[in-house]
């Protein structure tokens, strides 16, 4: 398990923890273009000082249900590592809570739910205080296959000019 720095945000009453390391930083809410022919999550691409990121609906990737934006819904920037390349993209979530360090002694594997539940992208239950923060791998949010399909479609939008 990978003790470090967590930045921590909620979804809902849940609370959720990325490694400080992928977070690029975190930003308001931005105006977001939406994508054709993308998932549903995919909220769609906003222009991050020139350049164009994907940016996702965090609730709706991990099948929660879909809220109006608030004044504390943020985008926090992250840089996933597909492959040989890294992907710039904004995650969507209700709030940013804080940056906690966490210990190895207090970070416990995911449950298990069978081969019918996929939690491939949660590192650990982290048990800081009273409260369980699930600890993401931020490289595993999104499936091989959805960075690729993002990632050309950020090619092919950069490409435009309106």
């Amino acid at each position: 398990m990978s003790a470090g720095k967590y930045l921590t945000f909620k979804l809902g009453p849940e609370d959720f923890g990325i490694g400080i390391l992928k977070v690029q930083e975190i930003i308001g809410m931005l105006a977001v273009t939406r994508m054709p022919r993308t998932p549903a999550y995919v909220r769609g691409v906003v222009n991050l000082r020139g350049k164009v990121i994907p940016v996702l609906d965090l609730r709706l990737k991990f099948g929660m249900e879909a809220r109006p934006d608030t004044d504390r819904t943020c985008i926090i920037v992250v840089q996933l590592q597909s492959g040989d390349s890294v992907i710039t993209m904004g995650i969507i979530v209700d709030e940013v809570s804080e940056v906690l360090d966490v210990a190895s002694a207090q970070i416990e594997p995911p449950p298990s739910f069978g081969s019918a539940v996929d939690v491939s992208f949660i590192m650990g239950m982290g048990k800081v205080g009273n409260k369980v923060v699930q600890l993401l791998d931020a490289d595993r949010i999104l499936m091989r296959q959805e960075l690729e399909a993002i990632g050309s479609a950020e090619s092919a939008e950069a490409g435009v000019h309106p």
